[in-house]
């Protein structure tokens, strides 16, 4: 009876879990894109001994759950005592690095022969330099007894000397069909009622992350019900693609007025030029138009984007580069 219990109390405390949290793969099998670098990990995983390892790329890819999921298949039961993990949400100065690493690669815990600790550091290009000058000689004085990996978003922000003591792995945003098929699967799983531009619109705001797609999947379920494209871009709060797509089709037909009111309409929604110019560039890439237009429209929108980064976000920018873009359109 208490056996049932337990099971009943997890069971529900897995049910109001963040879908993020509830469908994190447990297996390398379960991961949705990358297959190539899952299967260099796979190679560690069967060997045992596996080096220390920066794994970089994009939010939302799987780079902390591809480690947890190589410390799972290493470690066994092992797991929990054998692991230290640090977010970002940690303080990783200096300090942290000299104990609380320290004292972990220190500890005896007994393991299956060929398998070391692991520590786990989400967000490694957050970390202050002091540390990481700390942390290339903590590598090399335990490297008998303690493994190391990394997740960065840009490996550039990693201190050399710690780039040469590991293998370095890439990973590259998920494809729009990675990221659709697992939001079908989930659909299923939680039956759901969805429509299919309901997904689309949520493969778009996405953009490769899966985090943010089952984020906004979730969003929008526990909001309002069905999944439809209307309901998603309510939840997100982005321009409207279509939107952006009727105003570059207003100035590839050099109609800067027409395209002028759907900019002010935007804009008198409150999105901030960012959202504008981000969307705009993301619509763009799918245009159906000539490719020597869309190349010159990307051109410009990226020089826009530029100015707008560095502080120049008014509104006279955006009608500006509606302009450039009924001029190349025109010639």
């Amino acid at each position: 009876m208490p056996e049932e219990t337990e099971q009943n109390c997890e069971s529900l405390k897995r049910r109001n879990l963040p879908w993020i949290e509830k469908y994190r793969p447990m297996t390398f099998e379960e991961i949705v894109g990358n297959e190539d670098t899952i299967a260099r990990l796979s190679v560690f995983a069967t060997q045992g001994n596996a080096p220390n390892i920066i794994i970089a790329g994009p939010p939302g890819v799987g780079k902390t759950t591809t480690i947890q999921c190589l410390a799972r298949i290493l470690l066994g039961d092992s797991y929990k005592e054998a692991v230290l993990e640090l977010n970002a949400s940690n303080e990783r100065g200096i300090d942290v690095v000299r104990n609380k690493i320290k004292m972990f690669a220190q500890k005896k815990v007994t393991l299956p022969k060929g398998r070391h600790k692991i520590v786990i550091l989400d967000e490694a290009d957050s970390m202050t330099e002091g540390a990481q000058q700390a942390l290339r000689r903590t590598m090399e004085i335990y490297s008998n007894t303690t493994r190391f990996a990394l997740a960065c978003n840009t490996s550039e922000k990693i201190i050399e000397p710690i780039q040469s003591r590991c293998a370095m792995l890439r990973f590259t945003k998920l494809s729009d069909g990675q990221v659709l098929a697992k939001l079908i699967e989930l659909c299923q799983s939680e039956q759901l009622s969805y429509e299919e531009d309901g997904l689309e619109a949520i493969v778009f705001t996405a953009q490769g992350d899966m985090r943010q797609a089952l984020n906004n999947l979730q969003s929008t379920a526990q909001g309002f019900g069905t999944i439809t494209g209307a309901n998603v871009f309510k939840v997100c709060d982005e321009p409207h693609p279509m939107l952006i797509q009727d105003m570059l089709q207003h100035c590839t037909q050099n109609d800067i007025h027409k395209a002028y009111k759907i900019l002010t309409k935007l804009w008198r929604l409150g999105y901030a030029s960012e959202d504008i110019i981000g969307n705009i560039f993301r619509v763009c890439k799918r245009l159906n138009v000539d490719e020597n237009i869309k190349l010159n429209f990307i051109k410009e929108i990226g020089v826009t984007h530029m100015k707008v980064v560095d502080g120049l976000n008014s509104f006279l920018q955006l009608t500006s580069l509606l302009a450039k873009l009924c001029d190349i359109a025109e010639k």
